[in-house]
This record gives structure tokens, C-alpha cells and sequence, in this order.
């Protein structure tokens, strides 16, 4: 199969996408904005053709740019796992005359404000939400929905640009950090635990499932820099914790029609117990979410999902056995890394239990926390028992410490 992917080598996940992509016999053409040396390696390697556009978010003089390299060829499949670029992609199906995913659907999955309506259509609980383009609008949609309330990009991405609002005065704030985006969806704050649903489709069926935690809620861990971020993978997906959750992970892919993709859901648990809509993409999650995944099952879920659209099957044996836990790391300080403690002690202490240490090494500068969830790097554990893994995961983030000057 010839397959079109847009953005081959980001994020980071992507070169795993691409690779798996060329095992299952895709001869893999990417599009994106970046010289070809400046792609990942692992990216070159699977590559069979590549085109360079200087103009990757204006979609209509991509579609023209393509047209015009590679409209003799017929694709028969048109990717793309990066969140910008799924209207891209809908929008060079149509003009290359490849099947998948529709505009509208597309559209649907970008835009929350049409997103939450369609969900809503179905009969599925959503926070209360209006869309808003001027600050005027913002300000109306408050005094509607009322206090507390959440603002975000219309289009957004994980949790940046998202601010919670508890009063007009935040609100005025807000609306001073938000002068950049032309459109937000201001929502209704939903006090509770938050979740994702992650799958992968064929033909819009479900074949594989994921149910994930953050610890702390990702709007909390990104307001405080102190915090180290988990994000979990379940091995228990059958609980009553859970099950709300997953029966509505189910409507929504029916109400939102992803065809072959790989999706990525919130959703929230209240303390009542019930379970409300938050968001889904039609990509994987990021910060190295899917290799979360493969931790729990022992498998490769970047192998799954190419098989899944290129073949038609999902083979994978996904028996779960473990809980996954990421935690994400912050050095004290500015700058340089300096010094890393506790890290020894640690894989002392738990062993086989410490599957994956990616840490920014001493001399490296500081990432920005604001800007990426991976931060100063991350450590990957699993354990079977739930209770322990929480465990073992607060010890990493109590006692591995990153300094920076």
C-alpha cells in the first residue's frame, strides 16, 4: 500500500507510527515541515518519499502543494497521528480520492464546541459549554454556564492555554493570557477524577481498549511546578471504578464515527459516581502514553495499529498484566542540570519494578514545564497490584530529585 502521513517525525512517538507503518508493507510517503535531514532517523529509514511544505497549517495550499508532487500516485491511505493535522488529512483524502475519515468527522473531532454537541445528540453527559470568539462572548458564556468554569482552545491540545476561571476577576485574567487564540469553548468545571479511553478502530469497531488516571488532574500538575505528574495505565479495566467510563467510551465512538484511527478520550468520575464526557481526539495519546500500553500488555501497539490499517486485523494478545505508571520529573532551579540524587536508591529499592528511566542528563539545559508534560524527563514503573504501583510511583516522585543552576 502506498500511505501518505502527515508529520512522520512528530511528536516523538511518530517514528514508531512510521516504522510500523513500512513493517506492514506501507510504502510510506511523509509530508512535512521540516528538511528531510532534520527528520529522526528511525523516520528516514522507513521513508519511501518525502516532501518538504514551508505552510503546514494553511490546509488549502497544502492540498494544492501535494496535488502538484504527487498526484499521479494513488494512495491508499492518507495518516495522520498529530492533532493539527487531522482536517490536513480529511481534506487530501478528499482530493486524492482516498477513503477514511470525512471533513465533517474530522472537523467534529477538533472543534469541542461541534464535538460536545454531537456527543451531547447522543444522549451522552457533557459539561454544559458555549463557544466564544471575542471577550465579550467569553464574558457571556460565563454569566450562562457560571462559576467554575474552564476556557480553552476551541482547538487545543492537552491542557495548554487552559485556565480554570472561579470568579469574574480570574476571568479578566484569563482573557489577558488568551489575546492569541481566535476561538475557545468555555466549558463547565467538572469537579472530579479524570480518565482517558484510548482505542484503536477498524471501520469505526473497536479492537483494543486502554483506560487511563492522571494523578494529579492535568490542569493541577500544569499550575504547579513542584508537582511530578503520573499518568497511569489500568490493568483493571473491569472495575466499577472504571466501567461507567468504558460504556462510555463505547457511545461516543459510535457518535463520532473515527473510522481506522487510534483515539484518545477524557472523561471524568464524580464522586457520586457519575461519569461525564470531557474531550477525544482522533490520535494516541502523547507523553509516551502508548509505550505505557505496551508496558502493560508486553506488546507493541505501534505494530497494532499499522496492522489494523494497512490489514484490516488486530492480532495483538492483549492480556493485561500490569498497572504502568509514567512520572514525570522537574528539576529545582533554572538553567543547567547539575545534579540528579535519588536514583540509585531507587533502583535498590524496587528493582525489576523500574522498566525506563529517560532523564535529562547533568549539563543539559532545562525544558520548559509549561510547554511539554515530559518536562526533565520521566521514569516508567509497573507492578501488578494497583495499590502498589501508586506506591512505588510516590516514592519516585518524593525522592528523585533533578537540581539545576
Amino acid at each position: 500500500m502506498d500511505v501518505l502521513m502527515i508529520a512522520p517525525g512528530y511528536p516523538d512517538e511518530m517514528p514508531l507510527f512510521c516504522r510500523g507503518l513500512s513493517t506492514f508493507g506501507g510504502s510510506v510517503y511523509g509530508i512535512s515541515d521540516v528538511p528531510v535531514g532534520n527528520l529522526p532517523e528511525m523516520t528516514r529509514r522507513h521513508l519511501s518519499g518525502y516532501l518538504q511544505t514551508s505552510m503546514l497549517n494553511q490546509e488549502e495550499a497544502v492540498v494544492r502543494e501535494v496535488t502538484a508532487h504527487w498526484g499521479d500516485m494513488t494512495f491508499d491511505r492518507v495518516i495522520c497521528l498529530w492533532e493539527p493535522g487531522v482536517v490536513l488529512a480529511a481534506k487530501l483524502r478528499v482530493a486524492l480520492g482516498v477513503g477514511g475519515m470525512s471533513v465533517d468527522d474530522a472537523i467534529a473531532f477538533r472543534n469541542k464546541d461541534i464535538m460536545k454537541a454531537r456527543v451531547a445528540a447522543a444522549g451522552i453527559r457533557t459539561p454544559k459549554h458555549r463557544g466564544a470568539t471575542t471577550a465579550a462572548e467569553v464574558r457571556a458564556a460565563a454569566e450562562e454556564i457560571g462559576y467554575p468554569l474552564i476556557i480553552k482552545p476551541i482547538d487545543g491540545a492537552g491542557s495548554m492555554d487552559t485556565f480554570r476561571v472561579d470568579d469574574a476577576k480570574v476571568l479578566d485574567a484569563a482573557l489577558k493570557r488568551l489575546t492569541h487564540i481566535d476561538h475557545v469553548n468555555v466549558e463547565e468545571f467538572i469537579e472530579a477524577e479524570e480518565f482517558t479511553f484510548d482505542t484503536v478502530c477498524i471501520g469505526g469497531e473497536m479492537q483494543y481498549f486502554n483506560v487511563g488516571f492522571y494523578r494529579p488532574r492535568p490542569l493541577a500538575a500544569r499550575s504547579n511546578e513542584w508537582i511530578s505528574p503520573q499518568t497511569l495505565c489500568l490493568r483493571d479495566v473491569g472495575s466499577e471504578w472504571v466501567k461507567g467510563g468504558v460504556q462510555m467510551g463505547h457511545d461516543v465512538l459510535k457518535a463520532m464515527n473515527p473510522g481506522n484511527a487510534f483515539t484518545h478520550m477524557e472523561w471524568y468520575r464524580k464522586s457520586d459516581g457519575e461519569v461525564v464526557f470531557g474531550e477525544i481526539a482522533a490520535r494516541p495519546p502523547g507523553a509516551r502514553t502508548v509505550d505505557l500500553m505496551n508496558y502493560v500488555s508486553d506488546i507493541d501497539l505501534y505494530m497494532g495499529y499499522a496492522e489494523a490499517e494497512l490489514q484490516g486485523t488486530f492480532s495483538l494478545d492483549v492480556t493485561r498484566k500490569y498497572n504502568a505508571i509514567n512520572i514525570f520529573k522537574r528539576a529545582q532551579g533554572n538553567g543547567t542540570i547539575r545534579r540528579i540524587s535519588g536514583l540509585e536508591n531507587l533502583g535498590q529499592r524496587f528493582g525489576e519494578h523500574i522498566v525506563h528511566v529517560d532523564l535529562l542528563p547533568v549539563g543539559a539545559p532545562r525544558r520548559d514545564w509549561i510547554l511539554t508534560l515530559i518536562s526533565d524527563g520521566y521514569v516508567t514503573i509497573r507492578h501488578p497490584d494497583f495499590e502498589q504501583a501508586c506506591l512505588i510511583a510516590d516514592a519516585v516522585s518524593t525522592d528523585l530529585q533533578l537540581y539545576a543552576s
